[in-house]
C-alpha cells in the first residue's frame, strides 16, 4: 500500500512538463475557472454559516457558564466542520463539472503514453462525460458523507482524535485521486468496473489525492493548478496500471 501511495505522489513531478510538451493547458481553462468559482462560493458560504454553526453546537452541548475556553472550542470545532465538509463539496463539484473537458486530456495522454490512436477506445459524447462525472461524484460525495460523521465524533475523544484526523485526511485523498483516476477509466471500463478497480488500486489513488488536497492550500494558485496537475499524474499511473507492459 506504501510503496503504491508514494508511486502515485510521484507522478506530480513530470506532470507541469507533460502538460506543457503535449499543448494541454487550454483544455483546463475552463475546469480551472470552474475551480476558482467554486472555491469562493463555498469559501463565503462557509465564512457566513461559521457563527450559524458555532451557535448550534453551543446549544446542543453544555453551557458550563459561558466559559471563553468553551466558545473557542466550539468555534474551532465549527471550523474544522466548515473545512471538511467544504473541501467535501468543492473536489465532488469541480470533478462533476470538469469531466467533459478532463476526459479528452486523459485521452491524449494515453495516446501519448501508449501510441494508440485517439478514439481507440469508448467513444463517448459530452453529454454521457458530464453525466458519468456526475454520476461517479454524487456516489463519491454520498459515501464520504457517511464516513466523515463517525470520523469527527472520535474528535471528541482525546488521543484518539489525533488518529481521526489522519484517517479523515486519507479518506478524503482516496476519493480525490478516484474521481481523477475515473477520467480515463470511464473509456475503458463501466461504472460498477471502475469502482471496483479504484479499490484494487486504492494506493494510487490515495497518493494522488494527497498531492490534490495539499496544493489546496496554497492561496488562489492552488485552485486554479490543482486539476491540471492532479487529473495528468493520475491519469499517467492509470494508463500504467491498465498497459502494465508499457510502464
Amino acid at each position: 500500500m506504501m510503496k503504491s501511495i508514494i508511486s502515485g505522489i510521484k507522478a506530480y513531478f513530470g506532470a507541469f512538463g507533460l502538460i506543457s510538451k503535449l499543448k494541454l493547458w487550454k483544455y483546463f481553462a475552463i475546469p480551472m475557472f470552474i475551480s476558482f468559482v467554486t472555491a469562493l462560493v463555498i469559501f463565503f458560504s462557509a465564512y457566513n454559516l461559521s457563527d450559524n454553526i458555532s451557535n448550534w453546537i453551543a446549544s446542543i452541548l453544555p453551557s458550563w457558564g459561558g466559559a471563553n475556553w468553551l466558545k473557542i472550542t466550539y468555534r474551532i470545532i465549527s471550523g474544522l466542520i466548515i473545512i471538511v465538509i467544504g473541501l467535501i463539496l468543492y473536489k465532488h463539484v469541480i470533478m462533476a463539472l470538469s469531466a467533459p473537458f478532463m476526459s479528452p486530456v486523459s485521452e491524449k495522454i494515453e495516446a501519448h503514453l501508449t501510441g494508440n490512436p485517439l478514439h481507440s477506445h469508448r467513444d463517448t459524447t459530452f453529454a454521457q462525460q458530464l453525466w458519468r462525472g456526475i454520476r461517479i461524484n454524487v456516489r463519491n460525495l454520498i459515501m464520504e458523507l457517511v464516513l466523515t460523521i463517525p470520523i469527527l465524533i472520535l474528535k471528541f475523544i482525546p488521543i484518539v482524535n489525533i488518529f481521526s484526523t489522519i484517517l479523515l485526511f486519507l479518506m478524503q485523498a482516496y476519493y480525490a485521486g478516484f474521481g481523477n483516476m475515473d477520467y480515463t477509466l470511464e473509456r475503458h471500463f463501466t461504472y460498477k468496473e471502475s469502482i471496483q478497480f479504484v479499490r484494487r488500486h486504492k494506493g494510487i489513488s490515495i497518493g494522488n489525492g494527497i498531492i490534490f488536497l495539499l496544493l489546496l492550500f496554497i492561496p488562489v494558485v492552488g485552485v486554479v493548478l490543482v486539476l491540471p496537475l492532479s487529473v495528468t499524474a493520475a491519469s499517467v499511473k492509470t494508463v500504467e496500471l491498465l498497459n502494465p507492459k508499457e510502464s
